[in-house]
């Protein structure tokens, strides 16, 4: 099935307006301070959105309240908003598996792939952590990743995905990925930060799939 094509609103950039494709979005955005943008499914949606404030579409999952105390709070502070957090999502019914990253400065979607057969969230959480180093290595990106997962974030820091999820015909695309993200993590380095995202202080990672 052919991926639904999205637009994208600059607010500040180099260039403002409408944008159809995310490499013009890029363009005007990648490396230009405090650039706003957000991507929309629809162009009327996108025009209209231009045309009002950005504050009404951006930012508003970051409000929590938080049962932590004020002492654990100011000790843990405040995410890094030049930054990407990514996240996975597994249907437990089906075993249908997800993952997707999120610039956390303007909440946009820099990358969303599935739905794979017979994975489990461990591996899509690995895969996440993967696809956003290599993406930020293509863009010369060093800015810091915040995965939920402590497990997927082990995993990375040894270059292998420790799963006993069994491979099968099943889920052989999700296994060739496994593979290609282990083969990247031994051959590649990286500076960016790989931090855990602190739910329980800032709430849901914005890369959430929102199906708690």
């Amino acid at each position: 099935m052919a991926k639904k094509p999205k637009f994208y609103v600059v607010w500040k950039g180099r260039e403002t307006g409408v944008f159809s494709s995310w490499e013009d979005c890029k363009a005007q955005t990648n490396g230009f301070d405090g650039a706003v943008f957000k991507s929309f499914e629809s162009k009327a949606l996108a025009e209209q959105a231009f045309h009002d404030s950005s504050s009404h579409y951006i930012g508003k999952n970051k409000k929590v309240v938080s049962t932590l105390s004020k002492e654990a709070l100011a000790l843990i502070g405040e995410p890094i908003e030049d930054a990407i957090a990514v996240d996975g999502a597994w249907n437990t019914n089906t075993g249908v598996v997800e993952y997707q990253g999120v610039y956390l400065k303007t909440y946009e979607v820099l990358f969303h792939v599935g739905p794979l057969d017979d994975g489990t969230n461990n591996i899509v959480e690995f895969l996440a952590i993967v696809h956003a180093l290599a993406l930020s290595k293509q863009w010369h990106w060093k800015i810091p990743i915040y995965s939920d997962s402590r497990i997927a974030l082990g995993w990375v820091n040894e270059k292998k995905a420790r799963t006993n999820h069994p491979p099968s015909e099943k889920n052989k695309k999700l296994f060739e990925l496994i593979a290609r993200a282990e083969k990247w993590l031994e051959n590649n380095t990286y500076e960016n930060e790989l931090l855990k995202w602190e739910t329980k202080a800032w709430g849901e990672n914005p890369a959430d799939f929102g199906r708690k």
